[in-house]
């Protein structure tokens, strides 16, 4: 039997009559009454029989008919289903998020479940080489990235932001005005954000570097919330993207703008896999997103 066969029966086990149940479906009644006959064939059992000008189900037809009814409301709702998805108001976004996160992106997904509000959603926080992967191994199809990042010929840069330094310092600490310049904190112990080698931590070292300038490194340190604890509590100071800047909330933290090198600046990017097809609910993210 096919899905066909499945909703005559249900019209002729709902009209009672075989000229009911033709009328319904559009059907002439030989081909109909040739149908039902062929099910009972296949089925090896009598599914109706008449009882005065009606049609009454017997026990092999009542069985038939519930199951007919739930597998026609699946087939129904997988159409439906598939339908949403492909354009994006149904199925899954999943996304990487770098440890800094993105500037803006938790009003980004608000905005996106207020419009899709049928999508479900994976986000995974990790470090920028990580989440390379997982997009090169679609656990995630889309992800926000620190760079400079060797990312391959596997991945494509599909948006590129870029965001000012900040120092920050506690607030119990020594004042410094609303910008400063790597030459006036050259001297601080600094404890630098992320780990040696990946973006923000290479781009710092690189300005300091250009400017001619020997940093006071203390370390590293690639939690978010240790590093401002650390910061506030006068262990260290440090310099960070504008993005991390929302994350100080409850921090006995100062911060002032680097405004010296001018160009010295933050990149990320959103990244994907090249010559992929993203989904429908990528997509209608990525047309939310900011230029």
């Amino acid at each position: 039997m096919d899905i066909r066969q499945l909703r005559y029966f249900i019209a002729i086990a709902e009209e009672r009559t075989i000229s009911a149940a033709a009328r319904r479906l559009h059907l002439s009644q030989p081909p109909l009454s040739q149908q039902l006959k062929a099910m009972e064939e296949e089925l090896g059992a009598e599914l109706a029989e008449r009882s005065g000008k009606v049609l009454e189900l017997t026990e092999a037809g009542k069985t038939l008919y519930a199951y007919a009814r739930q597998m026609v409301e699946l087939m129904e709702e997988a159409k439906t289903e598939v339908k949403e998805v492909g354009i994006g108001a149904n199925g899954r976004l999943a996304i990487g998020v770098n440890t800094f996160s993105a500037a803006g992106l938790p009003e980004v997904l608000r905005r996106f479940r207020e419009l899709y509000p049928k999508v479900t959603y994976k986000i995974q926080q990790n470090e920028s080489s990580y989440l390379c992967r997982l997009v090169r191994d679609r656990a995630v199809e889309l992800a926000f990235v620190r760079l400079p990042l060797e990312l391959g010929d596997d991945l494509a840069v599909l948006r590129h932001y870029s965001e000012p330094y900040y120092l920050i310092t506690s607030a119990n600490g020594k004042s410094f005005g609303p910008e400063v310049s790597l030459a006036d904190i050259a001297d601080l112990p600094l404890l630098l954000p992320s780990t040696q080698g990946l973006g923000v931590h290479a781009s710092i070292l690189e300005a300091f570097s250009q400017s001619r300038l020997h940093p006071n490194l203390a370390g590293e340190c690639s939690d978010i919330s240790l590093l401002l604890s650390l910061v506030s509590s006068g262990f260290c100071a440090s310099i960070v993207p504008a993005a991390l800047l929302d994350r100080r909330e409850g921090c006995a933290v100062r911060a002032s703008r680097i405004s010296h090198p001018a160009d010295m600046a933050s990149s990320a990017g959103l990244i994907g896999l090249k010559n992929h097809r993203l989904s429908k609910a990528a997509q209608h993210f990525i047309e939310l997103l900011p230029d």
